[in-house]
This record gives structure tokens, sequence and C-alpha cells, in this order.
């Protein structure tokens, strides 16, 4: 599979929305497969009531897969918002020190 072309003076990353569905699909596949899990433990522990197994499974699947990828959605786009203030002052705890020593201290150059 070829390589794919680089982009120039397009956008740097993804936007907010694409942040958004990205992580509503992998918090909704996640909450779908730990639906299943729990759903199957609770049909075998406790039976599956009138519905039967597999309308109870999927209400089980569909219920987690739905909440936590609405949280892993919002998660996603919060954590990807950051304001300029406090990028800046990220930045400036991360430089490295500048440190200078006063000019008194500093020994006698020869002329």
């Amino acid at each position: 599979m070829p390589p794919v072309p680089a982009q120039y003076g397009g956008h740097a990353g993804p936007s907010n929305f694409d942040k958004f569905k990205m992580g509503a699909m992998m918090g909704g596949s996640v909450g779908a497969i730990m639906g299943f899990i729990f759903g199957t433990y609770s049909i075998f522990r406790y039976g599956a009531g009138p519905n039967g197994i597999m309308r109870t499974l999927g209400q089980y699947m569909l219920g987690s897969g739905s909440t936590f990828g609405f949280f892993m959605a919002v998660g996603s786009v919060i954590r990807s918002d950051a304001s300029p203030i406090a990028e800046a002052a990220f930045r400036q705890a991360q430089r490295r020190p500048f440190i200078m020593s006063h000019p008194a201290l500093q020994r006698p150059r020869p002329q």
C-alpha cells in the first residue's frame, strides 16, 4: 500500500468534530464489549427474563455502549480544547532556565 501523500498548507490536525466522532466510536465499541461481558454474566446468573437472551444482551450492549461512547466523545473534545493562556503557561514552565550572574560577581576581563 503506498504511503499517504503529505499535505502542505492544509490544517495541521483533526478538527474537534473529528475528535468527537473518534471518541464516540472508540467509547461505543469499548462500551459494547463491556456490555456483552456483563450482559452475558447477568444472563447466566439471573436468566434472560421475559425478553429473551438476544434482546436482553442487546439492551446491555446498547446501553453500555451509548453511555460510554457519549462520555468518551465529550472527554476527547474537552481534552483537545486548550486555551492560548494555558498553552503559554505550559511553554513557559517547560523552557530551559535562563541564569545570569550578577555583573559584580564576574571576573574582570583583561583589555
